[in-house]
């Protein structure tokens, strides 16, 4: 079983960085996918990116490619997403999501693909 708590999201302004983490508490960690998604109010979820299971391959959204870089520690069984230069579009309610490994090469990149979320955490850019 697959449970995954974030944190890290707070309030910062525009141009800062904050670095989010999202730690599952299960066993077979290594085993899946994980990525990062967003939702804004009054929006739909957004991908914002994706490491595979050993994380070598990632992935990213056109909006956050350069600024944003995802990591993960299987060791740790935790992912996390570093926030460089944000932007006050960059405000949303930020999730993690686990999706099960199809092949070491697996990084998805759609919703539907992903299996296990938690619950989200408040990023907040200011102006």
């Amino acid at each position: 079983q697959v449970q995954l708590v974030e944190s890290g999201g707070g309030l910062v302004q525009a141009g800062g960085s904050l670095r989010l983490s999202c730690a599952d508490s299960g066993r077979t960690f290594s085993n899946y996918a994980m990525g990062w998604f967003r939702q804004a109010p009054g929006k739909g979820r957004e991908f914002v990116a994706s490491v595979n299971r050993n994380g070598g391959i990632t992935y990213y959204a056109g909006s956050v490619k350069g600024r944003f870089t995802i990591s993960r520690d299987n060791a740790k069984n935790t992912v996390y997403l570093l926030m460089n230069s944000l932007e006050p579009e960059d405000s949303a309610a930020y999730y993690c999501a686990a999706a099960r490994g199809i092949s070491s090469a697996y990084v998805p990149k759609n919703e539907g693909e992903y299996t296990y979320w938690g619950q989200g955490t408040q990023v907040t850019v200011s102006s």
